[in-house]
């Protein structure tokens, strides 16, 4: 039987992002996967697996807002701003609580921010990491990112515990690494959770071992239907032969469905005023995920729905 999902698996500490979807990968027996959102081996927590077509949603689906749980260890600079580089520098210098209270409103609300040298982030084609690895480091130029929360949970005179919600695209380990330079002690990021993605909590995921202990079987009952990856999206349901041209292709017309097997979690949009990322619908044929549509206005006033990503598993 085909795989088609969504499974929100707690990452462990020591693993790659990657190593962690292979192994459910193999325990599910799917033939294509992909995670959303990659954590390194350091950090744990909520990581969100796509299995099947579900593939084809994650770059449309799961570019959310996020939450983390962050330590940072003070007094000490790395290569690659986290616990796992190399030691650039140290300082005997640590901050008061008043101070490190008064800094971070800092870097709340839109900034500007340097990712890290070792960073998935490409340069020239290559990624940033690969340049460093070769022993030619690049800088990338700063770029905007969103803090919603900092806020301090904990500190003990060396480590502070952070609560941080921020938009996707956000560096953690630039945060922990600017704010060492702004306390004029130096910092690095020496711990990491992610306790949420988008809608996703960590409380509702699964860990491995857990997973690993159940088997084959009972790993099924984690996954999440197609639909999970559209929650709260804009839905559009299609005739049959809506539903044809779209699976060919073709921009259909956006219109209230007369299909009684349409199974729709929340209202059906019945024009175009609606509030969507970037003008996109998920769209639905006989309760079940067709696809991602874009909304194409039509000189008439009139809007089609253009095919974005098809979906072709037999379930959602």
């Amino acid at each position: 039987m085909k795989v088609h999902g969504l499974l929100l698996l707690d990452k462990p500490l020591g693993l790659s992002s990657n190593t962690a979807l292979q192994k459910v990968k193999r325990l599910l027996g799917a033939d294509k996967a992909g995670h959303g959102g990659t954590l390194d081996p350091m950090a744990s927590g909520v990581l969100p697996l796509m299995f099947g077509e579900a593939c084809k949603l994650a770059g449309a689906a799961l570019t959310h807002d996020k939450a983390y749980e962050a330590e940072v260890c003070f007094g000490i600079t790395t290569a690659t701003d986290d616990v796992e580089g190399e030691v650039i520098s140290r300082s005997d210098e640590r901050p008061m609580r008043e101070a490190l209270l008064a800094t971070l409103p800092r870097f709340m609300g839109v900034i500007q921010q340097v990712p890290p040298v070792y960073s998935a982030l490409k340069v020239g084609g290559k990624a940033m990491y690969r340049h460093a690895r070769e022993g030619a480091p690049v800088a990338a130029q700063p770029r905007e990112v969103r803090v919603d929360v900092i806020e301090l949970l904990d500190f003990d005179g060396e480590r502070a515990r952070l609560r941080i919600e921020c938009g996707s695209g956000t560096y953690i380990r630039s945060i922990a690494r600017d704010l060492g330079a702004a306390l004029g002690c130096g910092a690095h990021l020496s711990g990491l959770r992610r306790t949420r993605v988008g809608q996703y909590r960590v409380q509702d995921a699964v860990t491995l071992d857990a997973l690993l202990a159940e088997g084959p079987t009972a790993a099924q009952s984690h996954l999440h239907g197609l639909l999970a990856l559209v929650a709260g999206w804009p839905l559009a349901a299609l005739t049959d032969e809506q539903a044809r041209r779209f699976a060919q292709g073709q921009a259909v017309p956006w219109q209230t469905p007369t299909n009684p097997n349409a199974d729709l979690s929340s209202p059906l949009p019945t024009g175009p005023a609606i509030d969507a990322p970037e003008g996109q619908v998920a769209v639905l044929h006989a309760g079940r995920l067709a696809g991602l549509a874009r909304q194409v206005p039509q000189p008439d006033g009139s809007v089609r729905l253009a095919p974005l990503r098809v979906i072709v598993a037999d379930g959602s």
